[in-house]
């Protein structure tokens, strides 16, 4: 039976692969890669992982195209699954075209897979539709989250508090009563910005997180988001894209200065 390797590779720093991390990569024979428009960058990253870890030079690399996704729909649930269908449709069919009755291939995750990544619901999907016979295994990663935390020093949740992780569409749409940390991640529009009129808020920044171009800034919300505004902006104008997250938190409890503060 063919076997999938889901296997997160971090955030983008090669160090940060996990030794069973490394052992799945020298296990693929062939690698599945969905090609995202104007990020050239990331696919020649997971190439230079791929160089540094792997022993030999047996494995194939195959790139899909990845599908359009309607980020305007009024159905963003339903725009979501369709995007996902595709996505699971070209997988299947690359599968069985470039991959042996029991052969290995892999998947190279950014981060972690359990963390806001589609991948296992793609390979669910498939095996649901009955497409293709196959079974996979997930190997953790290091999420931006955890990099995120470890570059300002400082840990996720407070004392004998939750953390709330979510994305920017849904920090728009409020959040529950009572939070005092907020994760927030996959937010093109910057949404933390609404609440700049509220000075209880300290943001902890960073983009590209693991990687030579790594930025990060903190400090009060209201003070700083302008900075980190424009300072987004000029990155997203370089490179083509931007891959950030943050912090939000509280700062009537804990206020304690992030290394990007000193």
């Amino acid at each position: 039976m063919r076997t999938l390797l889901v296997i997160g590779i971090g955030a983008g720093d090669p160090d940060q692969l996990t030794i069973e991390a490394v052992n799945a990569l020298n296990a693929v024979e062939v690698f599945f890669v969905f090609d995202k428009e104007n990020a050239a960058d990331l696919s020649e990253a997971r190439r230079q992982i791929c160089r540094r870890y792997i022993r030999d030079d047996r494995y194939r690399m195959v790139e899909l195209a990845d599908p359009r996704r309607d980020r305007t729909a009024a159905d963003y649930s339903g725009a979501v699954r369709n995007w996902r269908d595709a996505r699971a449709g070209d997988l299947a069919a690359a599968v069985e075209a470039e991959l042996g009755p029991d052969g290995i291939g892999g998947i190279l995750v950014w981060g972690d897979p359990a963390l806001y990544d589609g991948t296992i619901r793609i390979i669910e999907t498939i095996l649901e539709q009955g497409a293709l016979e196959l079974d996979y295994r997930v190997i953790p990663g290091i999420s931006s989250v955890q990099v995120l935390a470890a570059r300002h020093r400082i840990p996720l949740n407070q004392v004998a508090s939750p953390v709330h992780i979510t994305t920017g569409r849904r920090l728009r749409e409020g959040l529950p009563a009572g939070v005092d940390d907020v994760v927030v991640m996959l937010d093109a529009g910057l949404a933390c910005t609404e609440l700049r009129a509220d000075p209880g808020w300290h943001i902890y920044w960073g983009a590209y997180l693991g990687t030579k171009d790594e930025a990060l800034a903190a400090g009060p919300l209201d003070e700083v988001i302008d900075e980190i505004s424009r300072t987004r902006r000029l990155l997203r104008e370089r490179h083509g894209w931007i891959m950030d997250t943050y912090l939000l938190r509280r700062r009537a409890t804990d206020t304690r200065p992030s290394v990007a503060d000193q």
